[in-house]
């Protein structure tokens, strides 16, 4: 497992990067990272932040730090024993950090504690500043309350919806041999990503929520499509 948590005497907060949560939970980072930008769009993260692009096998992927709240918003959705080994290695953490404190009687030590955490903030602002504008793009792209066809998501990201349609069948999203219409895979139906419907011609017409439509944006914007 790779234990990628932020962790300084002088930081505040403690933080817990998206790839632990992925490796605690055993999920794909991309779903996390989905799992994150949903609710960001709902505004329900607070001082979490996108911290650092990483290449993993040719394409840039998005990282984000969680404060300890985020990161339990996180991973509610996941069972008792992720959620578990989540809550544990945040007790770790935090720990270490107590462990880790200055000694304040020094007045140089106490000096350079106060440095660092002045430096971090002033970092922790920067990163905070560069990773608004995805987040708004996001809150500006989600609807929140309808579900969706791929030839609406596709409007929004300025393409066609054969185009984008392309693109998901790349992502795995439809099942294949299915005559006349288009329908999901059972996993998007069971990450919440996309329902299907009946049309009035008795057809199946497959749906994206809120949820699929972020890691739709995700998705795309990661790999420089949209």
């Amino acid at each position: 497992m790779s234990l990628n948590s932020t962790l300084s005497p002088s930081a505040v907060p403690l933080t817990m990067s998206s790839r632990e949560i992925a490796d605690l939970v055993e999920a794909r980072h991309n779903d996390v990272v989905a799992t994150i930008v949903r609710l960001f769009s709902k505004g329900l993260l607070r001082s979490s932040r996108k911290t650092r692009r990483e290449v993993t096998g040719g394409r840039p992927i998005d990282v984000y730090d969680l404060i300890e709240r985020d990161t339990h918003l996180v991973v509610s959705g996941y069972s008792d024993e992720h959620r578990a080994r989540v809550i544990d290695r945040w007790q770790a953490l935090e720990a270490r950090q107590v462990l880790a404190l200055p000694n304040f009687a020094d007045p140089v030590a106490a000096a350079r504690a106060w440095a660092d955490a002045k430096e971090g903030e002033q970092i922790a602002v920067a990163q905070l500043a560069q990773a608004a504008p995805k987040v708004q793009f996001f809150d500006k792209v989600v609807e929140r309350t309808t579900l969706m066809t791929a030839t609406q998501i596709a409007q929004k990201l300025g393409m066609s919806a054969i185009k984008l349609n392309k693109h998901l069948d790349e992502l795995g999203i439809y099942a294949m041999g299915v005559k006349r219409a288009r329908v999901f895979k059972q996993w998007v139906i069971d990450k919440g990503y996309g329902e299907l419907k009946q049309t009035e011609l008795g057809y199946s017409q497959p749906l994206f929520t809120t949820a699929g439509e972020a890691w739709i944006v995700e998705r795309l914007t990661s790999e420089g499509v949209a």
